[in-house]
């Protein structure tokens, strides 16, 4: 049962943990972890590969837009929810780059050869129902952004954070990156 909390007005330690341990046991679209373990997860894999702490945060919230006090403040599908919230919370290169994760799937289905096979069968249908590969022209304009490569590599940690039993980094760790950044 997922917990009834409202956004704060400043998201501090206590607000962001109470935010993401609500997301546990919220399934994830078909895939063997539940959102709060492919969070941790996707945080986990980003500071692993050196990401700086806006991106580790974007990582751990790129999905946040599925948690239930995000949907209850802002609109649309969950990576446009996501963007909303990181953007009033966090500013504005983590919310593009959340904004951007759906977009950065489309662009590297289209742009790299092998990408698609290595695509969960939950992420291919999602592929489906997001538009599909995107156009030559649309790639040429989002790889044009110079944000770009930070979404890319955001789609890569999302794809990658699907492991059964794998907790990803601890919360407290998350809670300091925050503190960095907030």
């Amino acid at each position: 049962m997922e917990q009834q909390v409202d956004l704060p007005p400043r998201l501090g330690r206590a607000e962001l943990s109470t935010l993401l341990k609500g997301l546990r046991d919220l399934p994830y679209g078909g895939e063997p972890v539940d959102q709060y373990a492919h969070a941790m997860q996707a945080a986990a894999l980003a500071a692993r590969a050196g990401a700086d702490d806006e991106l580790v945060l974007a990582a751990a919230l790129h999905d946040i837009g599925r948690a239930g006090p995000v949907r209850r403040v802002y609109a649309g599908p969950h990576e446009e929810a996501g963007a909303a919230f990181a953007r009033e919370y966090l500013g504005e290169r983590v919310a593009w780059v959340i904004r951007q994760h759906v977009p950065a799937k489309r662009y590297l289905v289209a742009t790299d050869p092998g990408y698609a096979a290595r695509l969960s069968p939950a992420s291919v249908e999602s592929l489906r129902v997001q538009g599909g590969p995107m156009t030559p022209d649309e790639a040429a304009t989002f790889a044009a952004h110079p944000w770009a490569g930070d979404a890319v590599e955001l789609r890569r940690w999302d794809d990658a954070a699907k492991a059964p039993g794998d907790p990803g980094m601890p919360l407290e760790r998350l809670l300091d990156v925050l503190d960095r950044v907030a």
